[in-house]
């Protein structure tokens, strides 16, 4: 896609914007071809004191949200919170060898640190097998779980009313879904889904992009 950048690189330049571009090239002065610096960098880790945070509460990325005001707004995310999202699926009863469906929205916490970071961080062998789904579909979901041995559901409350809203299909309890996680799950829509689906164990949580606090239904 670079040449769709290249006609405007000379004012990027004037406005204090540093292009990185990743690919063979040849490209101009001025931008940074990535793949050179990857070919050329060392296997080697760099020695701890020069990646390692000086302060664990700095902060480590920005999560674009709504929030709680309801005003869109850079929430600030600290490397000690990220961290503490390795735990996230081992707190709600996964393991390493769970196979956990992921269509939740990347540049979100709960897609991203939760999801990714939580899949990264479940047991000691290394962490668990996460399935990606670009786009959620609750006519394909069953047969993907199917199709990949899905064992945990990361969810928002309103993916689980899609599901009890679908015309009823063979073989909708044929799968091996056994835990389904998540928040903003109605009582009405529990209810459903279980009878509907099966025996699954539910955790409903519940917390803030930039808040301090999480909450777990452990008891359902």
């Amino acid at each position: 896609l670079f040449a769709s950048v290249e006609p405007i690189l000379p004012s990027l330049r004037e406005d204090g914007i540093v292009v990185w571009v990743l690919g063979s090239g040849p490209y101009p002065p001025g931008v940074v071809a990535l793949q050179e610096l990857l070919d050329a960098a060392s296997e080697e880790l760099e020695p701890e004191d020069v990646w390692q945070p000086k302060d664990m509460n700095d902060t480590c990325l920005y999560i674009f949200t709504s929030g709680t005001t309801g005003l869109p707004k850079a929430a600030r995310v600290s490397h000690l919170k990220s961290i503490m999202c390795l735990s996230f699926y081992e707190l709600v009863g996964a393991s390493s060898r769970d196979v956990v469906y992921l269509a939740l929205p990347l540049y979100h916490m709960a897609g991203s640190l939760l999801g990714i970071v939580g899949c990264i961080g479940i047991g000691e062998q290394g962490g668990a097998t996460c399935v990606l789904k670009e786009k959620f579909s609750a006519g394909q979901f069953w047969a993907d779980c199917r199709a990949e041995g899905v064992t945990v559901f990361q969810y928002i409350g309103e993916l689980c009313r899609y599901l009890v809203n679908q015309p009823q299909r063979p073989g909708e309890r044929e799968h091996s879904l056994r835990l389904a996680v998540g928040s903003g799950l109605r009582p009405d829509v529990w209810r459903s889904f279980l009878q509907r689906f099966g025996a699954i164990r539910i955790v409903e949580t519940y917390g803030m992009t930039e808040g301090n606090v999480t909450l777990f239904n452990y008891t359902g």
